[in-house]
């Protein structure tokens, strides 16, 4: 359901900004006397598509330090903040990044994430729940796997990809929708109500399978931060880690868009919209990795 809901609120965007746009006007200029104007459609669909992944982007970390409620560690007190501090210093320069920030949020899920604009420009945080009940080899793992996540460039590459499928989501369901307005409601320049009509139903269904793509592509970079989480802490800290998570009882409690980058999924959801592998096929993975 939690997969669902992000699928629809991205769907939902697309439809607000659409209705928008057709009742201030403001695709009008994409439209010719003869059709679509399809250079001025793309570059309008690039604006709407790109343009709220990259706010999003720029905003992830305010947005991340609100929602989660994190309490960063700038100044290390406790020795456990003094080891976490340590801890991601080492990982951050073997992975060759600037040195994250470092917070803690208020959940008993055991559970992290990574979020942020660029690699030397990101958050890392824990949750209370992880640092309670995790070992200290277990927990520097799976910060690890949040260090590859920000050496890989994840947040940025995700938020293309996104922006990427909502322009073209925008921009064939623009067209199908003039084409079919033409053929059957007879409208010669593809501009009636029922273009707009049917471009918004089929901004819905081209959303879906966006949204498909997207979590295919989160599931293919889960194994790659696994492996880095093992290069740079060590296999089998890295393994032990997933075997304590793949253990866990509480349920994860994560807006979708950080959900994407934390450890482990919330769990429940249909395979096709889900954004983490089965933790069995990562423990997996990386013992084969090791063998």
């Amino acid at each position: 359901m939690r997969i669902l809901l992000f699928a629809m609120t991205n769907v939902a965007v697309l439809l607000v900004f659409g209705v928008i746009a057709r009742i201030f006007g403001l695709d009008q200029w994409i439209y010719q006397s003869t059709g679509i104007n399809y250079t001025g459609l793309l570059i309008w669909c690039a604006l709407f598509g790109m343009g709220g992944s990259l706010v999003s982007l720029m905003l992830s970390k305010t947005i991340a330090k609100t929602s989660m409620r994190v309490q960063l560690i700038k100044e290390p007190q406790s020795e456990q903040e003094q080891w976490l501090h340590r801890t991601v210093v080492k990982l951050a320069e073997e992975a060759g990044i600037g040195m994250p920030e470092i917070g803690i949020f208020p959940d008993q899920a055991a559970n992290a994430f990574a979020t942020g604009a660029s690699k030397n420009n990101a958050l890392v945080a824990v949750s209370a729940g992880l640092l309670q009940r995790f070992d200290r080899d277990s927990v520097e793992a799976v910060l690890g796997h949040e260090i590859a996540h920000v050496a890989n460039g994840d947040m940025v590459t995700m938020t293309l990809l996104q922006g990427v499928l909502n322009t073209f989501v925008l921009f064939i369901s623009r067209v199908l929708g003039s084409i079919i307005d033409q053929a059957v409601f007879k409208n010669e320049n593809g501009r009636g109500m029922g273009s707009f009509l049917i471009s918004m139903v089929l901004q819905v269904v081209f959303g879906f399978l966006a949204s498909m793509i997207t979590c295919w592509f989160s599931r293919y970079r889960e194994f790659r931060a696994d492996a880095g989480g093992a290069q740079y802490a060590g296999g089998r800290k890295m393994i032990r880690a997933l075997q304590s998570l793949q253990a866990e009882q509480h349920p994860a409690h994560m807006p979708e868009r950080l959900a994407a980058f934390g450890i482990r999924p919330a769990g429940g959801v249909k395979a096709l919209f889900a954004t983490h592998p089965p933790l069995a096929e990562r423990i997996e993975r990386l013992q084969q990795q090791l063998a």
